[in-house]
């Protein structure tokens, strides 16, 4: 159409200002208009017409310089959403690709089979038994809360012994179809227990995709039970894990009956906690069990093996559908212990008779083999069933343990920490020896103790032993002869107390041995500045006195004096003690031996320490420990009697080792308020050497 005919139908509608609704009036401009053959608009630039009369035209008006705000929430709506997506692609891809993959896949852990633990004639002192565990996974639970309610009543009635009960209660009857009924099944303790449980789980995070343990050790009808339901229990798992059973109840025959001393060696598993399995990383989950006390706890590393891994695809429910690969078990090594189970039965079965016969309950007796450091036999009584921890021990159970007076759970042998009494002055003959303060001929006089000043320290036998030379000093034990050579008397030079702690050390005291078990004392070595720390007092000649004869402040530990004992009957070469000599695969094939440690040796000289030895074989040949002369092999030893309370009896010590010739056994007797050495812990060391050169041997 020409240009003119346009213009000119333009302008004819323009002329009816009445009817037109764009149409300019009182001279104003609305939305656009032509004057002077020019058009002017809100949002256009102006434009010349060819027609150079006047004309008009509407059209509709728009503020560019608004669109600057537009513009502006256009480009933060991008920025945030650019920024939304470096979150969720590059920020926190691993963490939702792991959310997702979580949804399609699941890991099953494959547990390997837990080390055997044998004595040194490879009887088996533990076994591995089935233990039923139920566990869920928070985020395959159901979302309805009334539903995911009675899925868990349901679970408490089978736990809680109800099992009976359940067995023809339908999914519609506990509202798992998602029936908003109310549900026929009554709440149990376990139910509570469980939704407790969830209560800290917050669905959707990594928490929820990990097992969330609910309880063990279920009987196998109860297990069985809750198999056949599995199919319709979502997000509910029960796995067979292992547990231990210590032979201590004659599961094993009756050699291993009522040998219950073995619990502390032994320790026991458990279920792992929120900080062990925070320590330990990835190698565990949150329904592993791991070795909380003993060997159990030492040798976790070896014993538990390396866990295979199973992954499985699984439906919307977490029902699996089939493996995509697995990664099999690795099982644990087995630990062959220097342990003698038919001598450690011997000892407890000596120590229990005279415990009775006393009315005594506490006591500790070590066995070591001096010419390498293991451990033959150790006993520390009173004991506990390690299975009942094993089990999982009920609260009450447990506080009884703790409430009593006896300590039962306490390893006496190697956490006790008690005055040495006379035992100590053995090393402290060697030691003034070593260091020239005396020589094997060296003679005082014994008439009833020595007086300083004011203070009076006595001998044990009133009137004194007469004129003692070292060898006899050791087998009367003969307290002066040991004032003197510890802090000097008159014009006489002792060690003094910088050799009594230097020969403390050097035989082990106031340090830890090595051994391989959990909770071993220091034991405690008294100094000058300690006390004037501690007490705010001076170092007194009297305090000097005390050390010398093993009273005082010095702490020894059980398992420190048999090794110092071990020392003195090999000549002088102090090892590491321990219990495992092997370590087995899961055929029972070497993969190593454990070797002798020497922690120390040549501080003694083999002549001084023969003179010290000689001395100790003197105490059983005419001395405290003559009650050992009808051995049939020749032993040696030294007798102790520790105060440490005012209202109760003494703590009877002895030490010794035999063949006196070439040592095979080293012996540390501890009976706590046994009043003296020579009356309780001679016989006990006399029956147990019996027994073994007679009838071990």
């Amino acid at each position: 159409m020409p240009s003119k005919v346009i213009k000119k139908r333009l302008l004819e509608a323009l002329q009816d200002r009445d009817s037109d609704p764009f149409a300019i009036k009182e001279g104003r401009f609305r939305y656009g208009q032509l004057k002077d053959s020019v058009y002017y608009s809100d949002w256009t630039e102006q434009s010349f017409l060819s027609d150079s009369g006047n004309k008009e035209i509407v059209t509709r008006s728009f503020n560019f310089s608004k669109l600057k705000y537009f513009a502006f929430i256009g480009v933060m709506v991008l920025l945030i959403l650019f920024a939304r997506t470096v979150w969720l692609q590059i920020i926190k891809s691993n963490y939702y690709y792991l959310l997702s993959e979580d949804n399609r896949l699941r890991a099953e852990i494959i547990e390997p089979k837990r080390g055997i633990i044998y004595d040194k004639n490879m009887k088996p002192l533990v076994r591995n038994k089935a233990n039923f565990v139920l566990y869920v996974r928070p985020i395959d639970l159901p979302r309805d809360e009334l539903i995911r309610d009675n899925l868990i009543r349901e679970i408490g009635l089978v736990l809680d012994g109800s099992a009976s009960s359940t067995k023809n209660i339908s999914p519609v009857d506990l509202n798992l179809t998602g029936s908003k009924e109310l549900s026929i099944v009554s709440d149990s303790p376990s139910f509570y227990k469980i939704k407790d449980l969830l209560s800290v789980v917050k669905i959707g995070s990594l928490e929820s995709y990990q097992p969330l343990f609910i309880q063990d050790n279920i009987e196998y009808d109860k297990a069985m039970l809750i198999y056949l339901k599995l199919s319709r229990w979502p997000g509910v798992f029960l796995t067979n894990k292992i547990r231990r059973e210590y032979l201590t109840s004659g599961a094993n025959g009756p050699e291993i009956a009522g040998v219950s001393s073995l619990s502390p060696i032994l320790g026991y598993t458990g279920k792992i906690n929120d900080k062990e399995l925070k320590s330990l990383g990835k190698k565990y989950s949150m329904i592993d069990y791991i070795g909380k006390a003993g060997i159990e706890y030492f040798w976790e590393e070896k014993l538990k093996g390396e866990s295979g891994r199973k992954n499985i695809e699984v439906d919307a429910l977490g029902r699996r559908k089939k493996i995509i690969n697995e990664v099999l078990a690795k099982d644990g090594d087995n630990l062959l212990l220097s342990l003698d189970l038919e001598l450690q039965k011997k000892t407890e079965e000596v120590a229990r008779t005279y415990l009775d016969k006393e009315k005594l309950k506490r006591a500790s007796i070590i066995i070591m083999n001096p010419n390498n450091g293991e451990i033959l036999a150790l006993v520390s009584l009173p004991t506990y069933d390690n299975n009942a921890f094993a089990m999982g021990i009920s609260q009450d159970d447990y506080n009884k343990f703790l409430n009593d007076p006896d300590q039962p759970l306490f390893n006496r042998s190697i956490s006790g920490e008690f005055p040495s009494g006379s035992t100590i002055k053995p090393i402290f003959a060697a030691g003034a020896l070593q260091e020239g303060v005396i020589n094997e001929n060296t003679s005082f006089l014994s008439n009833g103790g020595l007086r300083i000043g004011e203070w009076f320290f006595p001998d044990w036998k009133a009137g004194g032993h007469g004129t003692t030379n070292v060898r006899s000093a050791i087998a009367f034990s003969v307290n002066t002869f040991f004032y003197y050579i510890g802090g000097g008397y008159g014009d006489f030079k002792g060690l003094g107390l910088t050799g009594l702690v230097k020969y403390s050390k050097l035989f082990g005291l106031g340090d830890l041995t090595g051994i391989d078990l959990n909770g071993e004392a220091k034991g405690f070595v008294p100094t000058s500045v300690w006390k004037e720390q501690t007490k705010n007092e001076p170092w007194y000649i009297g305090d000097t006195y005390h050390f010398a004869i093993g009273q005082g402040d010095v702490l020894v530990t059980p398992l420190q004096v048999v090794n110092y004992t071990s020392a003195l009957a090999n000549g002088g070469t102090l090892y590491q003690p321990h219990l495992v000599s092997k370590i087995l695969d899961s055929n029972n094939q070497v993969l190593e031996d454990v070797k002798a440690r020497v922690i120390r040796k040549d501080f003694i000289s083999v002549e001084n320490m023969n003179i010290v030895r000689e001395g100790m074989r003197q105490t059983v040949v005419s001395g405290s420990g003559r009650y050992l002369s009808s051995l049939p092999i020749s032993a040696a030893g030294k007798t102790g009697t520790a105060q440490w309370s005012s209202k109760k009896a003494n703590h009877a010590w002895f030490i010794g080792f035999a063949p006196y010739e070439n040592p095979e056994l080293a012996i540390t007797v501890l009976v706590e308020e046994g009043v003296e050495g020579s009356t309780i812990a001679v016989p006990i060391a006399y029956d147990i050497f019996n027994w073994y050169f007679l009838n071990k041997k």
